[in-house]
């Protein structure tokens, strides 16, 4: 038996570990201490997942490391040992759980329609469990690794660098190696990163008879499309049947899902969108940018809320390049800058939109903002940048680039198959020497970060054998 046939015989223990893992609801949280004293830096949840990984691989026969509850690894160790090891870098985390799932998030579901469902399945846990179960069908196939080959387990991945900065401080960063948190066939370049604020505060607050927006509230993560936003307004029974009337018409008008109800002496206007992955904002539709179209037909009392209002419609809107706020930039490698609000809150005192863009190869986050101050230069709007990620690129001749191909065509026979550059941001850019590769394969849906994500099955162990093949190729003698 070889190491790909030995692969497929672990069809079904490889999907309970992927249903024991998607039970854990990993979502990151604020930091909690245990009765014993441990601190867990990212919440119950999070923890769960990872000492359930663990457990995993130490059950398979793997060494297996704790980072502080920051990250961890799975470790299969070379004979000849040493400091270099090859790094498959996966995570654990999930972002938070949006409206319209049709089964429980945290119940991987399978329906027989050849998917299982839960959110997590195709980013990330599904492709960590591959791996693991690649690792293992090498060892018991008497394969001899060149380094030592570790399963990294990052844990907020999805919203921040923490894990990762803790454990190349703890652990090194790795000789070479793959995060399969992408797309298939590989990505040889990624896009540059670069999340903000814009933010305005309000000088005056409304009388109480005035009609006034109180609150409003859109999205949970500024790398995802947001698919829910409600606004609380205060105002009079006749200004409310009015709004409703111009929300009728407006849905008549658009077609955009929006909706009015009395919510106790207040009128809540809620929008519904689609979610979608921040790098991939054309498959959702944005449900802050519907709520923001329609209130900009409403004159509140406060002219400062008004014009930020006309600020957002005018300079944001619907845009996905940032065709209008002055940072429309694109490259042959990359193709245009990806531009996503995330997260819009407003209240009496301040309003605020969370924007997440990706940005060409070939440019700097410098050049990204300039644009977009010059775009905004005179309106009284702040811009507080929270995160840059500088892009990587690996040409197409290099060793890495051509093994990794390889494995990927030898398992597929897709021999027209090319490299790619992408607008996610995955964790080649916090590792050194690594790249990003699958699990997404061409033509497939991809659901990451949407209600009902789903993960094929048969594209589960295909996936497998590509990363069992690779690892065989880069670091097995």
């Amino acid at each position: 038996m070889g190491y790909l046939e030995r692969l497929e015989s672990y069809r079904e223990d490889m999907l309970k570990t992927l249903g024991e893992s998607v039970s854990k609801p990993s979502v990151k949280a604020e930091a909690v201490k245990t009765k014993d004293g441990a601190v867990l830096p990212f919440g119950q949840g999070v923890q769960d997942a990872l000492e359930h990984m663990l457990s995993a691989g130490a059950e398979l026969g793997f060494d297996t490391y704790n980072d502080d509850n920051y990250a961890g690894h799975i470790e299969w160790k070379a004979e000849e040992g040493g400091d270099d090891y090859f790094g498959i870098v996966g995570h654990l985390d999930v972002v938070p759980v949006s409206t319209g799932w049709a089964t429980d998030p945290f119940t991987m579901t399978d329906k027989g329609d050849g998917f299982v469902y839960g959110r997590g399945t195709s980013d990330d846990k599904g492709p960590v469990v591959a791996c693991l179960y690649a690792m293992k069908a090498l060892r018991e196939e008497g394969c001899e690794p060149k380094m030592n080959i570790r399963l990294v387990l990052g844990l907020d991945e999805e919203s921040g660098h923490i894990s990762a900065e803790h454990y190349t401080e703890h652990c090194g960063h790795p000789a070479m190696g793959f995060t399969p948190d992408a797309d298939f066939p590989l990505v040889n370049g990624e896009m540059g990163i670069l999340v903000f604020d814009i933010a305005r505060k309000f000088s005056g607050r409304p009388g109480k008879d005035d009609l006034r927006l109180t609150k409003l509230e859109g999205g949970t993560a500024h790398n995802a499309v947001p698919a829910y936003a409600k606004a609380v307004i205060a105002g009079s029974k006749e200004q409310y049947s009015l709004i409703a009337d111009r929300a009728k018409l407006y849905r008549e008008e658009s077609g955009y899902d929006l909706k009015t109800k009395k919510q106790g002496s207040a009128l809540v206007v809620e929008a519904f969108g689609t979610a979608a992955h921040g790098a991939h904002p054309e498959l959702g539709l944005n449900a802050v940018s519907i709520l923001m179209d329609f209130l900009g037909r409403i004159a509140f009392t406060s002219e400062e809320l008004n014009e930020f209002i006309s600020f957002y419609n005018e300079k944001i809107g619907f845009d996905l390049h940032g065709e209008r706020i002055g940072c429309f930039f694109e490259d042959e490698a990359s193709g245009p800058l990806i531009f996503n609000v995330g997260v819009a809150n407003i209240n009496e005192e301040i309003a605020s939109v969370s924007v997440n863009i990706r940005y060409p190869v070939s440019y700097t986050d410098e050049q990204v903002l300039s644009g977009i101050e010059a775009a905004v230069e005179g309106m009284p709007v702040g811009i507080v940048t929270s995160m840059v990620q500088h892009p990587i690129f690996m040409d197409l001749d290099d060793p890495m680039v051509v093994d990794l191909m390889k494995a990927y065509k030898d398992e597929t026979g897709d021999a027209d198959a090319k490299p790619m550059t992408i607008g996610g941001g995955t964790y080649a850019k916090m590792f050194n020497n690594i790249l990003a590769y699958g699990a997404q394969f061409p033509g497939e849906e991809n659901t990451m970060h949407q209600a009902d994500e789903k993960f094929s099955k048969d594209s589960f162990m295909k996936m497998a054998r590509i990363y069992a093949r690779a690892i065989a190729s880069l670091c097995c003698k």
